[in-house]
């Protein structure tokens, strides 16, 4: 197998990967902060509350609308560029991936589409449930990818038969402590995606004075969600670090630059590393002494395993090879992770503080900061990506497969030209998507004749339905 092929395949599906990313948070915690805000309009009957729905409902049926096409060049490529991996793990995905789409992409779409168009045509209750099926769908299937991409991290329910993985306990599978602890790091890492595209959003407008009443409900409930995101992301993240001392030493090893065992004492934590894996060590190390310890164990004694070590263990049980993950990558992409995790909360934080003291609507400093915020926990998201899918190399499936061993035997220029359409047309997307949602959320709550041509929204203003003024509202 040319090595070539090889690297260009593991860089197409990581880069689609990613751009795919893109869309998923962002769908899966906008669905749980509109239901939340759609709850609250039909709590207090206020067609004012219901309006600022419609406003982020049209931001959220853009991004579905558009984002839900990328993911289905995940699954070709399974088949395209991974032939030998869909013949072994074929009879354990199989499983979760029928299920995402039967019990969560039909449920979403059908009841996104029953909400979106049946708003002034049903029952207040009855468009209220749909949008909370929409959120429950939403988390749905990204839990059961979630189960999928776990059991290749810590396989579990299953026997090897003829070169296969059969399934041998779905249930073993459906509860793989890997995937339940995954799960709740990423659905809380997507609600901190749309709660910092929310409190973007909402400071824009507070700071030009329109509509400012309601952005500052949509505000204060998104740096809400943003607090109890970003906590969620910091307790799930530090459990899913302390199981991987256990099931994946070695990618913890990696992310620690950890190259030695400790012989004595405690095990100290890097803040600052350069490590180089031509000569097994750090060239630089700027160490915090016990905090290794206390990271991966609750405790100032218990020491992990280096890597020099764990690699001849490795050698031991599966053969000659190099067993070690590209530790530079891994290493910094944790850093950027955890780093950026610190700013979203104490970003959200710092907004709570400024909403109990009464200055969070005139803190325009708060607010102009708030802008750049978006960006932050996409970034987390793919740096967190880069760090786990990286340091589990070179196993595709940890202690089973190799990667080298699952790529499709391709010629180099089928997998160039696949890369090249796929990067285009996943960037005239991404580009299309953004371009969308900032000229909508930009214009505010306007009727549809001063929003964008390319972004017609619905009248945001109430009353002027006549299924609405036969009762069907809160007035």
């Amino acid at each position: 197998m040319d090595f070539d092929t090889l690297a260009l395949s593991r860089f197409q599906f990581a880069t689609t990967s990613i751009f795919h990313y893109f869309f998923v948070p962002f769908t899966v915690g906008f669905a749980l902060f509109i239901a939340l805000l759609q709850t609250l309009a039909f709590v207090r009957r206020s067609d004012e509350l219901e309006r600022l729905t419609r406003f982020f409902g049209h931001l959220f049926f853009i991004n579905f609308v558009v984002g839900v096409v990328t993911g289905i060049v995940q699954e070709f490529q399974f088949g395209m560029n991974w032939q030998s991996f869909s013949n072994f793990v074929g009879n354990i995905f199989g499983v979760p991936l029928a299920l995402e789409v039967l019990m969560a992409f039909f449920l979403e779409s059908t009841f996104l589409g029953l909400w979106w168009f049946g708003k002034d045509r049903l029952p207040a209750w009855v468009n209220l449930s749909f949008i909370w099926l929409v959120a429950i769908g939403t988390a749905i299937s990204a839990f059961w990818i979630i189960i999928a991409n776990a059991w290749m991290q810590h396989p579990v329910g299953y026997v090897l038969r003829d070169g296969q993985a059969i399934l041998t306990s779905f249930w073993a599978v459906m509860t793989n402590p890997k995937g339940l602890e995954w799960s709740a790091h990423i659905l809380t890492g997507a609600v901190t995606v749309a709660a910092f595209f929310v409190i973007a959003v909402s400071g824009y407008h507070i700071r030009r004075k329109h509509e400012t009443d309601l952005f500052k409900t949509s505000l204060r409930l998104g740096l809400v969600l943003a607090a109890v995101g970003s906590v969620g992301v910091v307790l799930s993240g530090h459990l899913q670090g302390q199981s991987a001392v256990r099931d994946q030493p070695m990618k913890y090893a990696a992310f620690s630059a950890l190259w030695d065992t400790p012989k004595e004492g405690n095990m100290p934590e890097s803040l600052i590393a350069l490590p180089s894996t031509t000569q097994g060590k750090n060239l630089f190390s700027l160490e915090v002494p016990y905090l290794g310890s206390f990271l991966a164990f609750n405790n100032l004694y218990q020491k992990a395993q280096g890597l020099n070590e764990l690699q001849a263990m490795m050698v031991k049980k599966y053969g000659p090879g190099n067993y070690i993950p590209p530790v530079w990558p891994v290493y910094w992409a944790f850093r950027v992770m955890v780093g950026i995790g610190g700013v979203m909360l104490l970003t959200a934080l710092w907004g709570l503080w400024l909403w109990r003291r009464g200055r969070l609507e005139t803190a325009h400093g708060y607010l102009t900061f708030l802008l750049i915020m978006p960006l932050a926990p996409h970034l987390a998201n793919f740096s967190g990506f880069i760090t786990t899918e990286i340091g589990r190399q070179p196993w595709v499936v940890q202690g089973l497969l190799l990667t080298r061993n699952a790529v499709s035997p391709l010629p180099l220029v089928y997998v160039v030209l696949s890369l090249i359409a796929f990067w285009v047309v996943y960037l005239l997307l991404i580009g299309l998507d953004v371009f969308l949602l900032t000229r909508t959320a930009r214009a505010g709550m306007h009727p549809p004749d001063v929003q964008a041509a390319s972004a017609p929204a619905p009248d945001y203003t109430l009353g002027s339905d006549p299924v609405r003024l036969e009762g069907n509202g809160y007035e």
